[in-house]
């Protein structure tokens, strides 16, 4: 069966978000068609998970969590995966069905996924994803060279801006050919995305546990292609507003609450819902959100925009049945607390955060 979509990436939030969108969109008839998941990284880890992604029956994702008040606690099986490969394994089926069939690549390649190896690597198949990813375009445009829709969902500000912007440059280095480089400006469309769903637990050997809230906002441009319809998928004119309601409300909440767990004697696997139940946290994290977040929101004209999304925030933290565990969130700590407070305090420099900036270090 031929599949439009491919997906480079088999991680447990994409399970939960793209993969079922697509799911529950076939059973109604509002999807272009099935998904081929590509397997990037050569992790043995993961290669386990590619026969369970493909299987017939398909694979669980539980939703748990509170949608207008009413407790969610469902679980469905995801069967919109047609095939799972690897390009360890599988680079020429690769090749070929990104040449021929795709009419939408979607990724999730995590933090370092657009990090690219230095010069041109001596092996047929380049170890960093935007390596992959030129040459399967390369393939594409000498089969004929149709457009193409690319949709990342790397937590990246302006993903897809970015994802061409390497493209072009690794073209230039590795290949250098004007009609490519035409070709990648013009016949394929980089959709910049926001992706907003807490995806808790994996299931074994394929599957998920997610919060009953997701979003999937893609800001629309010319000939642009989308998956399906969905509820969940917005097409929206402006992305900037979802971004920074996204990454300093809720993000920057998770952050808060890490440095929290950190810097304190706390249980080592305390969650998220577990920490709010300390009167002390929730009123630290309140009054950061009250009396310096949704002020800096304010000052760039989004203030009600904030308080809404605070609120949000606090239910979704609270998810009874969401396990998520702040030793998952501390991870990379460092990095996140510069995008997700330091930006913050840069894009909104008027607005006096004094705990935000001793979470950053310079309060």
């Amino acid at each position: 069966m031929p599949t439009p979509i491919v997906q480079f990436g088999t991680s447990r939030f994409l399970q939960a978000h793209a993969d079922l969108f697509i799911s529950e969109a076939l059973e109604v008839g509002n999807a272009i068609g099935k998904i081929t998941i590509v397997l990037t990284s050569g992790s043995a880890e993961r290669a386990g998970r590619l026969n369970a992604l493909a299987a017939p029956e398909g694979f669980p994702v539980i939703i748990r969590g509170l949608a207008d008040g009413i407790e969610i606690d469902r679980r469905q099986q995801v069967t919109s995966v047609a095939r799972a490969l690897s390009t360890a394994s599988d680079w020429q089926d690769v090749l070929r069905i990104v040449a021929e069939e795709a009419e939408i690549l979607i990724s999730n390649t995590g933090d370092t996924g657009y990090d690219v190896e230095s010069g041109k690597p001596d092996t047929e198949i380049p170890p960093s994803f935007p390596g992959k990813l030129l040459l399967l375009l390369h393939a594409r445009f000498v089969a004929g060279g149709r457009p193409l829709t690319v949709l990342p969902c790397e937590l990246i500000a302006r993903n897809g801006d970015r994802l061409k912007e390497i493209i072009l440059r690794l073209q230039a280095e590795r290949i250098g050919d004007a009609d490519f480089e035409t070709w990648l400006s013009s016949a394929v469309v980089w959709g910049n995305t926001l992706v907003d769903r807490i995806v808790s637990e994996p299931l074994e050997p394929a599957g998920a546990i997610a919060e009953a809230y997701a979003l999937w906002a893609i800001e629309n441009q010319p000939a642009l292609s989308v998956p399906c319809k969905h509820p969940s998928i917005l097409l929206v004119d402006e992305l900037t507003p979802y971004e920074k309601l996204k990454l300093h409300i809720l993000n920057l909440g998770h952050t808060v609450l890490a440095d929290i767990w950190l810097k304190t004697a706390r249980p080592r696997d305390e969650t998220v819902k577990d920490i709010l139940r300390d009167a002390d946290v929730t009123t630290t994290l309140m009054d950061i959100y009250e009396t310096e977040v949704i002020p800096g929101f304010a000052a760039k004209g989004l203030g009600r925009e904030a308080t809404d999304y605070v609120a949000l925030t606090l239910d979704r933290f609270r998810n009874p049945f969401l396990e998520h565990r702040l030793a998952d969130i501390a991870n990379h700590h460092a990095e996140k607390i510069v995008r997700r407070i330091a930006d913050f305090r840069t894009w909104s420099p008027d607005v006096a955060m004094p705990r935000l900036a001793a979470i950053a270090g310079n309060g």
